[in-house]
């Protein structure tokens, strides 16, 4: 099965939010880290002829959670978080976001090993330290939501606080040794890539090709 995927940039550094079905004309969809106007996303959802029936986050930096809160309340749909990083949510007043986060207490708590089944979507999720400590992401049918540990041409920061660059790279070269060079890599900034394009060109994996 190939995912239909569609991406929108929202919120004020334009993060990646990703709206997932089973394919064109699918009446269920997943959205993964909605990064803000609630609004909008539900009408492209309209648009697809498709509901919002599940959340997935990736990690708890506050550009990837913007719209949770609003999203989840209108749609009526659960939220599947990190475990590692559920107060960053739950209670955000005290996570010192840079933009107010709404709270939203998810009803999900995920990490490495675990499975998500929503819109007819088996995810895979896999821990990716590095960015975050308690960064997820989520595989499914050749595609891969990587949030913000790799991106087309360059890699997540781990200059913020609880970066780790060796964390990173081992998560990254986790990824490049259990999925298929032509895993599809939805980012949570900038274009789609693959796990072998990056393997092959991107400038920070120099250690993962000797």
């Amino acid at each position: 099965m190939s995912l239909a995927v569609d991406c929108l940039e929202l919120g004020p550094i334009r993060t990646n939010c990703y709206l997932v079905r089973t394919g064109d004309g699918a009446e269920e969809a997943v959205v993964v880290d909605p990064s803000g106007d609630a609004p909008r996303l539900q009408l492209e959802l309209a648009g697809l002829g498709a509901r919002c029936v599940g959340i997935l986050v990736t990690h708890t930096h506050w550009d990837h959670l913007l719209a949770v809160a609003e999203l989840a309340e209108g749609a009526g749909a659960p939220v599947w978080a990190p475990r590692a990083e559920r107060e960053r949510l739950s209670e955000p007043a005290t996570a010192g976001h840079r933009v107010p986060v709404r709270a939203h207490d998810p009803e999900h708590l995920v990490g490495g090993g675990d499975a998500v089944a929503v819109a007819g979507i088996d995810f895979e999720v896999v821990a990716v330290p590095g960015h975050t400590p308690g960064h997820v992401a989520f595989y499914a049918d050749g595609a891969l939501f990587s949030g913000d540990v790799l991106f087309a041409g360059s890699v997540g920061r781990t200059d913020l606080e609880d970066g780790d660059w060796e964390q990173l790279l081992a998560s990254i070269r986790m990824l490049m040794e259990r999925y298929p060079p032509e895993t599809v890599v939805y980012s949570g900034h900038g274009p789609e890539t693959t796990l072998g394009q990056e393997l092959a060109r991107n400038p920070f994996l120099q250690e993962l090709r000797v």
